[in-house]
């Protein structure tokens, strides 16, 4: 996707005929204009030069951005623009409070003027007409804009204001030849002949207020969005020859060596060689503390060195840093438009040509009835200027533009427009396990000492797991050091064990101690000795020969694994001294998370590769609606498809394994600290990583969803109403009527009411659940989940013996799964047991059967 700068845009109408111009270029497979920051977004194969000469045939000017931001320039641009728009306002104003002065205050109410002109009123109507055509002059670029839209057969709003200014100009003029020549002194005044210099340069003014109104709202808009871009340092320190030279961040390459101080802000992406400090990464993860970097450790662009000194080693600059990525997603995403503002465009792109039809039949209607010229012409040219295509083009891209821009304060990132649309009326919610629900990492949960002491179980852990590289033995090493590290600095190291007694202080010496023969025992655990003692650590399987059946702790290890906790056994010799659990905790706010998005009306539900019973514990303690376990990444994937017959789906992921299902689902959401494969597939990027985001993200999109209809509601009733009332088709029936001049002041307001409208979405409460409502009636097919969360489902627990490893856990799960009658099977060679889920009953007898006909042998069917 290409970035273009757009110019020469005033209205909705220009913006549909650029991208109607470009949508027709050979090449190009979609496009997108912005009216709001007077940009457009090109997919496909077509130059540049050839969009250039599209835009340019349609009466505009494109040129290519370097990167998809808002630049300091064009920031810059638009302060210009608005200073412009302030001078040409107040100088309008100036000559118009003496035009007003003399056409209304003399002629309607007798404010006394200069003898000269008391006697003279003709020369009255000379000045009004030299008064009006210095405000014309002063705001040419509404002639300009408009008559050059109109030899491209393509009108916009500047050509509704030019020509109902225009109108009334020359037909004042006109009038005032008329007075010449049937009273060559003006002597019997001009007051009843009916001039309308006052109109012309009344709508002149008060569209220009509008347009300033409307320039420094539709700033505040981008305000989010601009302010991320400043967070980036203009200018980065290198070293070179044992020297720091400072040169602007931009001109720094991959490779190069750049230095940090306390207090600055980092230019580019980059890895430490020297130094260590504390960085403050809130911008990019959310989080306030600050991050502790040493040699090794990577630093990003945009975030704040806090405390040290740091030398670092320049890995992505430029437009390929990860905060430039954050700023080029957001700036896209509101760049986008959503479906909702096709109807609008539709409409904003004949609305013109409509509206000037629409005048010169009304003009001709009051001519036929009798109506007086001048009174004809009041009603076209209120016709004219009233009308508002702008309103209809801003109701959609203001509100999604301050969207985005909320989103991407608190650290949410939508990808286009129609996502942050749709998001708020999702059904099902389908969870990852973990890192989405629990924090990723597992930890020690518990130490079950059997034919040792605690100490004993928890050092022999530590020599043999501290040569493993898998998980679950790093949160073993980790915890045993922290009592390493306590019995050097001799503090406490007390730690109350599962069984009540006390974890003194490892020996420090530990550390240095090797074991011989460290083996790795493939799905199971791992092996070692130390001085000529073999030692074990794994599963149940790794240690079967060492465990008395039916003993205490093998019924303490099921209950662990009930729990959602894994058990793993260690054996020094031939003694049994225990075990050890770890687990992947939940994070402290995914329960409330979850009851949030059941309060907004979603079906909520889990999906992991892990077992049966680790998932239905971590469910449980989730409070989700639903548990699928033992979900492999494509199962996941056509998960989604089961579930989306209840309403759009969403999928919450974080891994690699996540990618499937977040690219089918309707909209996919990656949590902070996933992997980039996630990122690249999700529709949503989550900074932080926090459940209660996602429920932050569908609250916005309620919110920009509900802003836009309010717009749209608007835009629409005005223009329905105020364009009968400016033709005088209430006159006859109500005696209303709308004068040139207060129809102009309408169509100023109504775009800035609409902006306006928009920005009440910074105020918006995303972390707030007091306004939630429970709203299950917009999710579609409500009573077919009312029936899903109400349904009893038959589920059955069979306790098998023999299952060894993993590939006996799949080979269970497949043939019971085969059953007609089994709707999933989870199957856990740990605990030794398959749970499995029914839509019909089937006898016991069938399920054995299936079972030990694969060698296994079945105990018990509960």
């Amino acid at each position: 996707m290409r970035q273009y700068t757009v110019t020469g845009m005033s209205c909705a109408a220009c913006s549909a005929r650029v991208e109607k111009a470009v949508s027709g270029v050979p090449g190009v497979t979609g496009c997108s204009v912005s009216l709001l920051t007077n940009s457009m977004s090109v997919d496909g194969e077509a130059s540049p030069e050839q969009i250039a000469e599209a835009v340019e045939a349609a009466g505009y000017h494109a040129f290519l951005q370097k990167e998809a931001q808002i630049s300091v320039d064009t920031e810059r641009e638009k302060d210009e623009e608005q200073a412009r728009l302030f001078t040409r306002l107040i100088s309008s104003l100036v000559f118009l409070g003496f035009l007003m002065y003399l056409a209304m205050g003399h002629g309607m109410w007798g404010w006394p003027v200069p003898e000269v002109l008391a006697v003279n009123p003709l020369l009255q109507g000379v000045i009004q007409l030299l008064l009006t055509l210095i405000v014309m002059i002063i705001n040419r670029q509404f002639f300009r804009s408009g008559l050059n839209a109109l030899v491209h057969r393509a009108p916009n709003m500047d050509t509704l204001v030019a020509l109902g200014a225009g109108a009334s100009f020359v037909y004042s003029v006109c009038v005032l030849v008329q007075i010449r020549y049937e009273s060559p002194m003006g002597h019997d005044g001009i007051h009843g002949y009916g001039l309308y210099f006052e109109s012309a340069a009344m709508i002149l003014t008060l569209i220009t207020l509008g347009k300033l109104l409307e320039a420094r709202s539709k700033g505040k808009t981008t305000d989010a969005l601009r302010s991320l871009v400043k967070k980036v340092p203009q200018m980065a320190r290198i070293w070179q020859e044992g020297q720091e030279k400072e040169i602007p961040a931009d001109r720094v390459r991959v490779g190069q060596i750049y230095v940090v101080r306390p207090g600055e802000s980092i230019p580019v992406d980059g890895v430490v060689l020297a130094g260590s400090s504390g960085v403050d990464e809130s911008l990019l993860t959310g989080e306030s503390i600050p991050v502790d970097k040493a040699e090794g450790d990577s630093v990003f662009a945009a975030t704040m060195n806090c405390s040290g000194y740091l030398r670092c080693r320049a890995t992505r600059v430029g437009s390929e840093t990860a905060f430039a990525r954050i700023v080029r997603m957001v700036s896209e995403g509101a760049a986008t438009k959503a479906p909702i503002a096709k109807i609008a465009d539709k409409v904003a792109g004949v609305f013109v040509p409509v509206v000037i039809m629409i005048a010169i039949v009304t003009c001709c209607i009051w001519m036929l009835t009798g109506a007086e010229p001048g009174y004809a012409l009041a009603r076209a040219v209120s016709v004219l200027v009233i009308s508002c295509p702008c309103a209809l083009g801003l109701a959609t891209p203001v509100a999604i533009m301050v969207g985005s821009g909320t989103g991407a304060r608190n650290g949410i990132l939508f990808k286009t427009a129609e996502v942050l649309e749709k998001t708020g009326r999702t059904g099902v919610i389908l969870l990852d396990k973990t890192g989405t629900l629990t924090w990723g990492k597992p930890v020690v949960t518990d130490i079950v000492p059997d034919e040792g002491d605690e100490k004993e179980l928890l050092e022999t852990a530590y020599l043999l797991e501290k040569h493993s590289a898998h998980p679950l033995a790093g949160a073993i090493v980790e915890y045993a050091e922290k009592y390493l590290d306590a019995a050097v600095s001799g503090e406490s190291a007390c730690e109350v064990g599962s069984g009540g007694t006390e974890v003194q202080g490892l020996d420090r010496g530990l550390t240095d101690v090797e074991v011989q023969d460290f083996e790795v025992l493939p799905g199971c655990g791992v092996k070692a000795y130390y001085k000529g003692e073999r030692l074990l650590g794994g599963n149940r399987k790794c240690v079967n020969d060492c465990i008395i059946p039916e003993s205490r702790l093998e019924k303490k290890s099921l209950d662990l694994a009930k729990q959602g906790k894994t058990p793993l056994f260690f054996v020094r010799g031939n003694r049994m001294l225990g075990i050890i659990a770890v687990a992947d905790v939940l994070k402290p706010d995914s329960p409330g998370a979850v009851k949030s998005l059941q309060k907004l009306g979603m079906r909520v539900v889990m999906l992991t590769g892990d077992n049966a019973y680790t998932a239905e514990e971590i469910g449980r303690q989730a409070g989700v609606d639903e548990v699928m376990a033992g979900m492999l990444p494509e199962e996941k994937a056509l998960t989604v498809e089961r579930f989306r017959e209840q309403g759009l789906v969403t999928m919450v992921g974080d891994g690699i394994n996540d990618a499937p299902a977040l690219t089918a689902a309707d909209i996919g959401i990656a949590i902070g600290n996933g992997t980039d494969v996630a990122m690249d597939a999700a529709d949503i990027v989550l900074l932080k990583n926090s459940l209660t985001d996602v429920v932050a993200a569908i609250r916005l999109s309620k919110a920009t969803l509900r802003n836009i209809k309010q717009n749209l509601f608007w835009a629409f009733l005005y223009n329905s109403l105020g364009i009968p009332l400016a033709a005088g088709a209430f006159t006859g029936v109500l005696g209303w009527e709308l004068s040139p001049m207060f129809a102009a002041a309408a169509m100023s307001l109504s775009s800035f009411c609409v902006v306006t409208n928009a920005l009440r979405l910074n105020r918006v409460r995303l972390y707030d659940g007091e306004c939630d409502t429970d709203r299950v009636d917009e999710i579609q097919d409500t009573e077919k989940i009312k029936d899903l969360k109400e349904e009893k489902q038959m589920v059955k627990v069979i306790e098998i013996q023999g299952m060894m490893c993993g590939h006996c856990s799949a080979r269970v799960k497949k043939v019971l799964e085969a059953l007609p009658q089994v709707e999933e099977a989870a199957v856990s060679h740990e605990t030794g047991e398959a749970r499995i889920t029914l839509t019909a009953d089937i006898p016991d007898e069938a399920l054995k059967e299936v079972i030990e006909a694969q060698d296994y042998t079945v105990v018990a069917i509960r």
